[in-house]
């Protein structure tokens, strides 16, 4: 069973908003006391807080799935629903929240720092916040809207100063031990240590944490061992120690190769560079400072390998330093040393200038309609999609078993100038019209004929332009009577030019009266007529 998760796919979604309220106002001697139908509530976010107390995403692992509460719905006599609770998830300092696609959201450093994950969906509107002088008594409210949903990625980059690398059994997790109060696992098979350890160190007036990861092999970038999965723990260090075992057993193994293998695993590391926007500068693993630990000194053979490599490694750069994690020889000369570069790291940082972010102004065009339509086509018929944040939101609050609603949308639609623009792309009444993406809502256009239903006289929850939508036909039941009339029409042209080849008429009535006239006493001049 896994006790230690650094990286999990977090599926979160905020609370969804409440309804508004349909409600009228009633009182004794005041039959007509307005609207009183309250908001409702908005739903709960999902934050994401760092917390000292909280050292893994294991909790996450094992429930990936986080809802914030929804808001409550609005009542009548004006009482607005109950907003929903804040869902606080508490994660390890130095998590980074990243996207699906890997696009890094947030860097969570520091006690306290928060991250929305998601947002929760705004409350409806009660009539009462609808009515106007024109729209006095409205018979509709507002929908909530649902809450954002999205899956994000946690990924922990431990918070620490001085990193320990080096082969399996290198004698790490001994080192950590003997400089601080860190109890890792410790035993004498390779890859014991599975997860990585930290550790506090004080070395005069300064403190600092030291980590030690699993350890690397040859090949470690393709996959073999542990791979470079334990690595991102190490990105935040400002100096690396090279621990290498002078005692081992191996005879294909040396110090001298072991450094090699390693920094050519470090040098194939890609460094997460996606967050150094906020630290202005992400350095490479391998060109940070380096020292050498030089470990198993305590050993007689350990002793004769470190006097055989130490002039070599000097030689490169290296500050090398001979330790034993058993004896606790040559610890505090490291401590100290570690030290000295750890407040070199604070004190550049403290003396760089602070970054300001400058401020970015994203002013409103004059012509911005707010909205776009994109022409498709569908079924080789037109489709015209309208995309924006108003109208999709607009739709989403709107109750399609009202018509009062819909009357209502209608009009916001036609004073955002949708219908405008649907007439200057060539749109015509029974063409289809989307609003929002794949799953948006679908209508037949039929152009208002007049806007604003606060003007026209119907009741309460109802439209008089939506009162004859239940029987208003479809497109293919319009082109159906549209083509039995053309029949009919042709039918009848194709009776009488019949009748006529046949000789049952060849003029007109008033032609034959004309060419007959009736006597004045009354009688027909033509017992036909």
């Amino acid at each position: 069973m896994a006790s230690f998760v650094d990286r999990v796919v977090l599926h979160v979604s905020g609370g969804n908003g409440g309804n508004g309220c349909v409600s009228v106002h009633r009182e004794k001697f005041k039959p007509l006391g307005g609207p009183d139908g309250g908001d409702g509530g908005n739903g709960g976010d999902v934050i994401l807080r760092v917390d000292h107390q909280t050292t893994t995403l294991l909790d996450y692992h094992h429930a990936p799935h986080r809802h914030a509460s929804n808001g409550g719905p609005g009542m009548g006599d004006w009482r607005g629903g109950k907003n929903g609770e804040t869902l606080i998830l508490p994660v390890p300092d130095g998590t980074v929240v990243k996207s699906k696609d890997g696009t890094v959201l947030a860097d969570l450093v520091g006690e306290g720092a928060e991250f929305v994950a998601a947002a929760g969906g705004i409350g409806g509107l009660g009539n009462a916040a609808l009515s106007s002088q024109k729209r006095r008594a409205p018979g509709f409210a507002l929908l909530g809207i649902e809450g954002e949903s999205r899956d994000v990625i946690l990924e922990l980059k431990s918070i620490a100063d001085i990193a320990l690398v080096g082969f399996p059994s290198a004698g790490k997790s001994s080192l950590i031990a003997a400089m601080s109060a860190a109890r890792p696992k410790i035993a004498d098979y390779p890859f014991t240590t599975l997860v990585p350890n930290l550790g506090v160190v004080q070395a005069g007036d300064v403190r600092f944490t030291i980590a030690d990861v699993p350890g690397l092999i040859e090949g470690a970038s393709e996959g073999r061992g542990l791979g470079h999965h334990f690595l991102r723990h190490v990105e935040r260090c400002a100096a690396l120690v090279h621990v290498l075992d002078c005692g081992t057993l191996e005879s294909e193994r040396d110090p001298l190769s072991d450094l090699a293998i390693i920094e050519g695993e470090l040098e194939k590391y890609a460094v997460d560079m996606s967050y150094a926007g906020q630290d202005g500068e992400v350095v490479p693993l391998n060109h940070r400072p380096r020292l050498v630990a030089l470990n198993k000194v305590d050993l007689p053979d350990g002793k004769d390998m470190a006097e055989f490599v130490r002039p070599e490694l000097e030689s490169r750069g290296y500050r090398v330093f001979e330790v034993s994690a058993t004896s606790h020889e040559g610890l505090r000369q490291l401590g100290f040393a570690m030290a000295e570069i750890v407040k070199a790291a604070r004190d550049a940082v403290a003396a760089a200038p602070p970054k300001v972010q400058p401020a970015v102004l994203r002013p409103r065009a004059v012509n911005e309609a707010g909205f776009k339509i994109r022409r498709e086509e569908k079924n080789l018929e037109p489709l015209f999609r309208v995309l924006g944040e108003k109208p999709e939101r607009w739709v989403k609050q709107t109750d399609f078993t009202n018509e009062e609603a819909i009357g209502y949308l209608a009009d916001r639609l036609a004073k955002l100038g949708v219908e405008t623009e649907l007439f200057k792309q060539g749109a015509k009444p029974g063409d289809t019209v989307v609003i929002g993406e794949d799953d948006g809502v679908v209508f037949d256009w039929e152009p208002t004929m007049m806007a604003g239903a606060e003007l026209l006289a119907s009741p309460r929850g109802t439209d008089v332009r939506f009162a004859d939508i239940g029987d208003r036909p479809t497109r293919s039941q319009k082109r159906e009577e549209q083509q039995e009339r053309r029949d009919a029409k042709a039918a009848a042209r194709a009776e009488l030019e019949a009748e006529r080849k046949a000789g049952i008429w060849t003029e007109s009535v008033s032609g034959r009266r004309a060419a007959h006239p009736v006597k004045e006493s009354g009688l027909e001049a033509d017992d036909d007529l």
